[in-house]
């Protein structure tokens, strides 16, 4: 079984108020997307790299890649107008039978969510799978004008993270089913409209999503 690992940086990073790709932010002596780029790099299960980027930012990121070490094939796509877009420009772009798929954004990325996710994929019968942390705090549900509608149980509440991993030809043939994208944040919804389970896998509270400049300061402390 072919794996290709598919990393994420094409957003536009508009919660970090800096005018700049987030994933180009310094993260001790690296890029942040950097360091999911090694880690795919060190996996022995993931076979190739795809990096999706932005058109305007494609010979900045070739530049980064061109100066460091990689064992494995690494291709750059062009991402779309949308996360849904630029993962399905990138799945087009293998063939491979399995893709995980790797917010750049998460720089704390461990060898055995990438590990736990391939592995449920290929044993577990399941077509899609997600790291994820179970919520500490009570979940609330709104309207459009912060009225609460319901509360989740926390017990069964999930906070959903990447890599998330899945079953290539389901992935893609699950995106040419669904009309509306608005309301889908994460290619596990995907697989959900279209009735397949969704397995979640305890991932870790130290892997955050660099989303507001004060991610970078928690993201420090737990890499020094």
């Amino acid at each position: 079984m072919k794996v290709s690992g598919i990393i994420l940086i094409a957003g536009n990073s508009s919660r970090y108020k800096k005018n700049y790709n987030k994933n180009f932010e310094n993260l001790g002596n690296k890029k942040v997307f950097e360091y999911s780029i090694d880690a795919f790099n060190s996996n022995s299960q993931i076979d190739d790299i795809i990096l999706v980027v932005k058109k305007e930012e494609f010979k900045i990121v070739q530049q980064i890649i061109d100066n460091k070490k990689i064992d494995k094939p690494l291709k750059i796509v062009v991402g779309g107008n949308s996360r849904n877009e630029s993962v399905y420009n990138a799945i087009n772009e293998t063939n491979s039978d399995i893709v995980i798929i790797q917010d750049g954004a998460r720089p704390l990325i461990k060898q055995s969510f990438i590990n736990n996710c391939i592995e449920s994929i290929l044993y577990d019968n399941i077509y899609g799978v997600s790291t994820a942390v179970k919520s500490k705090d009570t979940i609330k549900l709104t309207d459009t004008n912060n009225i609460v509608l319901s509360s989740t149980n926390r017990n069964s509440s999930w906070i959903v993270q990447t890599p998330q991993c899945f079953n290539r030809e389901v992935l893609i043939n699950s995106y040419k089913n669904i009309k509306n994208f608005e309301s889908i944040t994460d290619d596990c919804a995907i697989l959900e409209k279209n009735s397949y389970k969704v397995k979640l896998i305890a991932g870790d509270y130290t892997n955050i999503k660099i989303t507001t400049p004060e991610d970078i300061l928690i993201a420090s402390a737990f890499i020094k």
